[in-house]
């Protein structure tokens, strides 16, 4: 098979959560290009029918799903929508979060809560709903988490950032993502994190005012994350190129880990 079908994605259907703007629209429209049909969530419905004409007017079948992954209960029902509209869930990129700054000894309780819920339970029972009605049924599919290299390890003492439940949140979803490996890929589910470093969006933008500097100056690509930078990282995991890769993290963050 030639790289170029390796890489197909027609035929296919894709989940990608927080799917409406930043690095979720980016990958949405990278899976698009590619040719699969690209189902996209987010709370907010008026984003989603944005995204759904930006990607609409790049000739990508989309479907647009509203709804709050961190209240549970609305899981089921969001895989109905994609089921009902093309009755397979091929490819699962979670996305969503969220984070909330607070020093470790004074964090609260409801901020820890809202990180992990989104962050990490709401991730596991996503997948385990695709898994179990589509995947696992069909022996086939592909999940990729998106972590972060914050999921790796602390943040410098210097940037005074705070972050220790989002830190946390992205560890565990790199830890489920090579336990699920594991126990999925007798039913070839392929299941991958990708860890970006700095990409510029809502999320981050408090920080990358304060610390852009700093960042590039342990980034030794010396540029944040792109507009077309997860696109390749996300097709290929996705897709049958790689087929005999599971349960790996990517850092994706212009080499920021190798110092």
């Amino acid at each position: 098979m030639s790289v170029k079908n390796l890489l197909d994605l027609g035929g296919k259907v894709a989940i990608v959560t927080g799917g409406s703007r930043g690095i979720g629209l980016q990958m949405a429209e990278g899976l698009g290009e590619m040719g699969a049909r690209v189902a996209i969530t987010a709370r907010k419905q008026d984003e989603l029918d944005a995204a759904r004409a930006h990607l609409e007017g790049l000739g990508i079948e989309c479907l647009t799903v509203a709804g709050d992954l961190a209240r549970f209960d609305s899981i089921p029902g969001m895989v109905d929508t994609v089921l009902g509209k093309w009755k397979q869930v091929d490819i699962l990129v979670n996305n969503a979060g969220c984070n909330w700054a607070a020093p470790a000894e004074d964090y609260p309780d409801a901020g820890w809560r809202k990180v992990m819920d989104l962050n990490i339970d709401a991730q596991f029972m996503l997948a385990r709903e695709v898994g179990k009605r589509s995947m696992i049924p069909r022996r086939s599919g592909k999940i990729v988490n998106i972590a972060s290299i914050a999921g790796m390890g602390g943040n410098p003492p210097s940037w005074n950032m705070y972050t220790i439940a989002y830190n946390t949140s992205k560890g565990a979803l790199i830890a489920m993502t090579r336990a699920l490996a594991a126990e999925w890929g007798r039913y070839n589910i392929n299941v991958n994190a990708i860890c970006p470093g700095f990409f510029p969006s809502k999320m981050t933008k408090a920080t990358l005012d304060r610390l852009e500097a700093a960042v590039l100056e342990i980034t030794p690509l010396e540029r944040l994350g792109g507009d077309e930078d997860l696109k390749g990282s996300v097709v290929f995991l996705a897709s049958e190129a790689s087929r005999h890769v599971t349960g790996q993290a990517l850092a994706v963050d212009g080499g920021g880990m190798t110092i």
